[in-house]
């Protein structure tokens, strides 16, 4: 342990990843590239990956990257998406859901993370190779499967989230899963942008947080900067819940993209073909080209507590600074 990190925040997650600080970078599509994850990495919290938006080999090229940037613990987000053929009994990953978690078994990366779905026999896979696993859950029924799985960390997102996200506010949804699955760890997500979130997630029970959209509005996130502007626009309420983008639950700033689909319900397709079909050029047109009306740009509710766009070692040390102080730790 560093010296000069506080007991209070030298958390069991920072043990069980060889991090500094208990704060953990969402793997957001498009968004969660080599150049974020090795920042978050390198100032002391856990940068991810997320693979959604590639192909096997680019996650690859990725993992090389942030490797080639800082030699500090990181992790690979796949959303294990499976599908099920008409009268099939088993259901089974999409060959590029396979492709993904073969080539971050094949790299060992540190951690590897669900960031949708259930990891299943994959997670015994990576404990043979020195590897972590966490997994996201929406409830508590979620959260008891994963632990039951042996996954090393369970992270319960509340409604606030971006992204693909449950019906269960954190401030309910924490603790529940703390008591459900102890003593697995458990990390907190969801309106999470500051240290306040920060302490308050540790005295929910958890060990530390899994934050996404303050991560957006930094300079390494691969976005455009309307993106990352319109974050910073925004209040608390300007987010919505949808189906349109994805075939599953998913908030995103609201604008003409989603006011659209809700006049569309009934085209809707299931996951992942909703995603493939609609989700996936929708991101693109928001998150890269920029189109923040016309595109799909996922964000959490805790867009009305960020006011700036900085580096992402400045988020990490102001969470610091704002929870240290807040639990009356001296520096």
């Amino acid at each position: 342990m560093a010296t000069t990190t506080s007991a209070a925040l030298h958390t069991p997650l920072c043990d069980l990843l060889g991090i500094r600080y208990p704060i953990c970078q969402a793997g957001m599509g498009w968004v969660a590239r080599s150049s974020l994850a090795a920042a978050v990495s390198a100032a002391g919290g856990l940068g991810v990956i997320a693979a959604a938006h590639g192909t096997p080999e680019q996650l690859r090229d990725e993992i090389r990257r942030v490797r080639d940037l800082t030699d500090k613990p990181f992790g690979v987000d796949v959303l294990f998406a499976i599908i099920r053929a008409a009268g099939a009994e088993v259901a089974h990953f999409t060959d590029q859901v396979k492709g993904w978690i073969d080539v971050t078994l094949e790299e060992r990366a540190p951690v590897l993370i669900a960031g949708l779905g259930n990891p299943g026999p994959v997670t015994a896979e990576a404990h043979k190779l020195g590897m972590k696993v966490m997994a996201l859950c929406g409830n508590v029924k979620q959260a008891r499967d994963h632990a039951q799985n042996g996954v090393d960390v369970v992270i319960a997102q509340g409604h606030e989230a971006g992204g693909h996200t449950g019906r269960i506010g954190g401030m309910v949804l924490i603790p529940a899963v703390v008591d459900a699955v102890a003593p697995t760890p458990v990390l907190a997500a969801g309106g999470i942008a500051d240290g306040r979130g920060l302490a308050a997630a540790l005295a929910l029970g958890a060990v530390g947080v899994w934050m996404g959209t303050r991560f957006i509005a930094t300079h390494e996130a691969y976005g455009h900067d309307n993106y990352k502007k319109k974050i910073v626009a925004i209040d608390e309420e300007g987010t919505v819940v949808h189906r349109g983008a994805t075939g599953k639950p998913c908030r995103a700033i609201r604008n003409d993209f989603t006011r659209e689909w809700e006049k569309r319900t009934a085209e809707i397709l299931p996951f992942p073909l909703q995603a493939q079909r609609v989700g996936f050029p929708a991101a693109i047109r928001a998150r890269e080209e920029g189109d923040v009306e016309g595109g799909h740009a996922a964000c959490g509710q805790s867009a009305g507590l960020v006011q700036d766009i900085v580096p992402a070692r400045e988020v990490i040390e102001r969470l610091v600074a704002e929870a240290e102080s807040i639990l009356g730790v001296r520096s």
